[in-house]
């Protein structure tokens, strides 16, 4: 941060409080220039920090007139750069990012500069959330059972990330059993205004996470990036970015009783997938906002990358305040928020339209018109009102392969598979339910939710349902806060007696980490091939993500997680059918014990108190005894161990020079993969458990690992061995070379079917949706790819790719593979040129003597600089190693 004479703005620096010279801020109202009032209340967060970090070099003048002028350049692919105040990761994400850092140590002394210049500048926070599985659910201990196995698996990565907090300045690390990262954030780690080294200024982060996006809902700017973008970051590169375009999402009316919060953001998901705000901000105005709680907007923000955006916004108000007061913040910072914000226009009244500024376009939504919904069954956007739950999903077994259709034959589709289980007999059909799950930051967060579910397991209990014995039922809260107030209001013993014990405080069964299923149920599903469904309170439901024999995943709110687990099927319109029977065989309808809106407000303001987070949060750090009592080395230089399976130096950096190579163009180079539309980054890097035929299973055999050993592909992403062989390895991966879902491909030119290995280039549409994950760039580097050509990108894919050197190429606007009579099974020459401009058009030549153009998606001179370097760790550790 600039706190000197040499920033040009040093004339609107005053004191917030007259009588403490010595906190100060920058005054952008100050500035004299009446365009700063019409900004964004987002694009304001990324003026100030412009400002306030104006150097003359790494932030210009220019910059800051260029984000002044939003209205005129947001159209104009302007370049800026922004310093975000702070860095948040998890341990997926963490573990590679400190195993980068120690691999960078390592390659900045080989280069003869000092070593500890690689850390991190700019304050981290790395919250242990992705580790833990559901293996026991159902039992009072199936918690301590789950974390006591979560430390046994990961001790060597959790010694490692200990390592990393001695190692590096600016790291904290919240322990194993804290909560789950965004949740943790909202109630603890976020600060609003920043109050450090004399100066105020605002809260702002990027993430290893996509849904880092939800500190958006406290009105803290935020998104996620890849993880190699955020060790830059970290290390004290500002990052450089296009000038969004800002898209206001206006909210009026007023919900109907029976709607939650995640019936809105289903809604807001498929509406805004469906107006297209990719690599734009969406801010939040109108009198509905001032409607929703904190927790109802950081739902909506959560969900910001399932609807493509990079941020979604929802500036500071009184509710934001009352929610960090309910949270335990201390009345000085709460005063100095307030204060702040206000003198710097950043303050919010939603019903003020004095206030709203200007937008790139405005859409709205009537709250009135949200009905109760999921999403599925495959993708979050793809949402569907409940009472079309069950024609949809009988529409969907018949449909042609694809997000909404199994292409199952008419007449398999009553098909049904008697089974035991625990001695006795039950029937599983296409749309059982074999997993129900409350779980994910999404809504775990939302105390109006989770009483509600509570409140419904109660009246479900009093009318005498059950749900099945062999539906894998879970509840993992996103802190212990969650834990403490279903306590202490009466219900967690009526979630208990449906299944719905707590397995563990982090992402769990949303991010793959379900567990195994009883074998007859596996065994069931198998025999029939079976579209069994998952049921969760998630934020993402991609093929093969949630489970492996679940084919059918539905987000949905956890009051109607706990519906359709009573169900044991989603194939029922509980409008008309019942919920379930009790042993009198009477009729119970959903209507029956569905909570009001009141009677959830009131046990949500009788419970949900201060001292509840003051209590858990006040020993957080130190809470857990077998995270207090690692050993972890205090070298400042990595020992890597060649026996470590978890844990390996990466060959990134491997004769790394100081001497830069001119870029060269792509000659005769193989596809690789044929893809389809929406290839998420959990179909190219998996983050779930390791097959036990696959590549990676082989790779770890060979080492003396067990299969029960095995742990996932996100727990050993700190070793590259694993993590390339798991590239690609999804089974719901669709080759179009192959016309059908496995993890091969075919070797050109022999055309034989073979498992992935090294190729060149691949062709496919829609690249990289879904989670942050710098393996699903990693990944392909290791395997040799140096292109991919895809008709769009999510946002983060593209920055990964960038970031490791691989070029993301563009169909230009009309051209497909298919329009092109591209088959993937020709030999492509990508000419490289020797003067480069972002953005630019290029040539491809093909064997055949074809010549078609595309973009280089490389958006800033930035990011062709890291081009240059091979990538934005190999320009890092040049900088580093300069004398």
């Amino acid at each position: 941060m600039s706190t000197t004479e040499n920033n040009p703005y040093q004339h609107i620096v005053e004191p917030l409080n007259p009588d403490n010279p010595n906190q100060q801020f920058y005054n952008l109202s100050k500035l004299g220039d009446s365009r700063y009032e019409r900004l964004p209340f987002s694009i304001r967060v990324l003026l100030e920090s412009a400002v306030r970090n104006c150097d003359g070099f790494l932030v210009k003048t220019s910059d800051v007139e260029r984000i002044l002028d939003w209205k005129q350049t947001q159209t104009q692919n302007v370049e800026v750069p922004f310093r975000p105040a702070r860095v948040i990761l998890q341990d997926f994400t963490g573990v590679p990012a400190v195993v980068d850092f120690a691999a960078m140590r390592d390659a900045v002394k080989t280069l003869g500069g000092d070593p500890e210049k690689i850390n991190p500048v700019c304050p981290a926070d790395l919250v242990i959330d992705h580790s833990i599985q559901v293996d026991f659910n159902r039992k009072s201990d199936s918690l301590q059972k789950n974390q006591d196995l979560e430390f046994d698996r990961n001790m060597e990565r959790f010694q490692f990330l200990k390592w990393g907090s001695k190692a590096f300045r600016n790291m904290r690390i919240i322990p194993p059993g804290s909560g789950i990262v965004h949740q943790v954030n909202l109630e603890y780690l976020a600060r609003v205004v920043f109050s450090h080294e004399g100066f105020f200024y605002p809260d702002s982060l990027v993430g290893t996470d996509s849904h880092t996006t939800m500190i958006d809902g406290l009105g803290v700017l935020g998104w996620g990036v890849g993880g190699i973008e955020a060790e830059a970051v970290m290390l004290g590169q500002p990052i450089s970015m296009v000038l969004p375009e800002v898209v206001g999402y206006k909210l009026h009316g007023t919900p109907n009783k029976l709607i939650t919060s995640t019936d809105i953001v289903l809604t807001v998901t498929k509406h805004l997938r469906q107006v297209g705000v990719v690599g734009k901000f969406v801010e939040f105005f109108g009198p509905g906002v001032a409607q929703l709680s904190i927790a109802d907007r950081a739902t909506i923000a959560n969900m910001c990358p399932e609807y493509g955006a990079t941020a979604a916004f929802f500036p500071v108000d009184d509710i934001s305040v009352q929610y960090l007061a309910q949270t335990g913040r201390e009345a000085e910072k709460l005063n100095y928020i307030t204060k702040y914000l206000k003198a710097v226009s950043m303050f919010r009244d939603y019903n003020d339209v004095c206030q709203d500024p200007d937008f790139t376009k405005v859409v709205e939504l009537d709250l009135n018109t949200v009905v109760p919904c999921c999403s599925g069954p495959k993708r979050p956007q793809d949402r569907i009102p409940v009472s079309d739950m069950k024609i949809d999903f009988e529409t969907c077994l018949g449909a042609k392969q694809g997000f909404k259709g199994f292409q199952l034959p008419a007449e398999r589709h009553s098909t049904v598979v008697p089974f035991q289980f625990n001695g006795n007999e039950y029937n599983l059909s296409h749309g059982s339910v074999v997993i129900a799950a409350i779980t994910s930051c999404t809504n775990t967060s939302n105390p109006s939710v989770m009483l509600g579910a509570g409140l419904l397991a109660k009246k479900a209990i009093e009318c005498g349902l059950s749900v099945k014995p062999y539906i894998k039922t879970s509840l993992s809260p996103g802190s212990g806060v969650v834990t403490y107030y279903l306590k202490e209001s009466g219900v967690m013993d009526y979630l208990s007696q449906l299944g719905f014990e707590v397995v563990g405080y982090g992402c769990m069964t949303c991010i793959g980490n379900s567990g195994p299923l009883p074998d007859s149920v596996v065994e069931a599903i198998t025999q029939g091939d079976l579209v069994a469904a998952g049921i969760l309170s998630g934020n993402r439901n991609f093929e093969g993500r949630v489970h492996p024999n679940t084919r059918a995943n539905y987000l949905a709110s956890p009051l109607l997680v706990i519906a359709y687990a009573i169900a044991g099927t989603v194939r029922i319109d509980f409008e008309k059918e019942p919920v379930g029977t009790n042993s009198e065989g009477k009729e119970i309808f959903l209507s029956d014990i569905w909570p009001t809106r009141e009677e959830i407000q009131a046990i949500e303001r009788t419970f949900v108190i201060p001292s509840m987070f003051k209590e858990v949060y006040e020993k957080i750090e130190k809470v857990n005894e077998r995270w207090n009592s690692l050993v972890a080395p205090s070298d400042k230089l990595y020992s890597w161990d060649p026996r470590s399976t978890y844990i390996k130096s990466p060959p990134f950096f491997d004769g790394l020079t100081m001497d830069l190579q001119p870029p060269k163009s792509i000659i005769n180079a193989y596809v690789l993969l044929n893809l389809g539309d929406s290839v998420t980054t959990d179909h190219i890097s998996p983050a779930g458990n390791i097959a036990r035929t696959s590549s990676a299973a082989r790779y770890l055999t060979k080492r003396g690992l067990a299969a029960r050993d095995f742990n996932s592909y996100g727990s050993r992403r700190g070793n590259d061995a694993v993590m390339a062989r798991g590239t690609f390895a999804n089974i719901r991966l669709f080759n179009k070379f192959l016309n059908k879902q496995a993890p091969q491909t075919i070797h050109l030119p022999t055309g034989d079917v073979v498992r992935i290995r090294h190729f060149s280039v691949l062709v496919f549409k829609e690249s990289g949706s879904g989670s942050s994950r710098d393996w699903a760039a990693k990944g392909p580097f290791l395997l040799g790819i140096k292109a991919v050509l895809a008709e769009s990108y999510e946002r983060i894919h593209r920055s990964n790719l960038v970031g490791m050197g691989v070029i993301p190429l563009e169909y230009l606007t009309g051209d497909t593979a298919d329009s092109l009579g591209l088959s993937g099974k020709e030999r492509f020459t990508v000419i490289i040129p020797e003067q480069l401009t972002p953005r630019m058009i290029i040539d491809i030549q093909l064997d055949a003597g074809k010549t078609f153009q595309v973009r280089m998606r490389y958006d800033t001179d930035v990011e062709l600089e890291y081009f240059r370097h091979g990538g934005i760790l190999n320009y890092m550790i040049r900088k580093m190693s300069e004398n």
